[in-house]
């Protein structure tokens, strides 16, 4: 499936103030699908051994550039998967805050924003992180810290944060987008 974005894609959803999420890669997926700007189109970047599986939809908000210089990326709760492509309107509940160690030693901020999908009612009620419980937080940056294992990088969590912490990092992220679409614009 050929997916491009035919016009710029906005972090926040102009109708309903939701956060947009494009996912990357389904819930229950071995494989690990990542949008390719340039070409316009999703790629499959790895397969995850026999056993492990993404937990949830995972994707990035678009118009964003985190500190690792990619889009920020979301963990999406909700019961059952979407596709690679399919924008979900989610409500932003926190982040887990995680370095990044690289095999070259190189220490880099990744953190994992955590949201709600917006037709999900399973946690239509939750609005903060600090509603789900310390096992299931636990649970999620376990996922993390294995899957990064995989390529020779240390994925150590740090903290989490509500809401507010969060929208500040896509306010960062969105300035981050802007600097960097600037910078490609001016000549050199």
């Amino acid at each position: 499936m050929l997916v491009a974005f035919t016009k710029p894609q906005l972090p926040w959803d102009g109708d309903s103030g939701a956060l947009n999420v494009v996912i990357e890669t389904p819930k229950g997926s071995r494989n690990k699908y990542a949008y390719d700007q340039e070409q316009g189109q999703f790629e499959l970047s790895k397969v995850l051994p026999k056993g492990m599986i993404f937990p949830f939809d995972f994707g990035f908000v678009p118009g964003t550039v985190g500190a690792d210089g990619d889009a920020l990326d979301v963990l999406v709760l909700m019961a059952d998967p979407t596709f690679a492509g399919c924008r979900v309107r989610c409500r932003l509940i926190g982040v887990i805050v995680a370095e990044q160690k690289t095999k070259k030693g190189k220490v880099i901020r990744n953190d994992r924003l955590v949201a709600v999908a917006n037709e999900w009612e399973g946690l239509k009620d939750t609005t903060n992180i600090k509603h789900l419980s310390p096992h299931f937080i636990e649970s999620i940056e376990h996922f993390f810290v294995s899957y990064h294992a995989l390529d020779g990088h240390t994925f150590k969590p740090i903290a989490y944060h509500g809401n507010k912490k969060a929208e500040k990092l896509i306010r960062e992220g969105i300035l981050r987008f802007q600097q960097q679409q600037e910078q490609s614009a001016t000549p050199k």
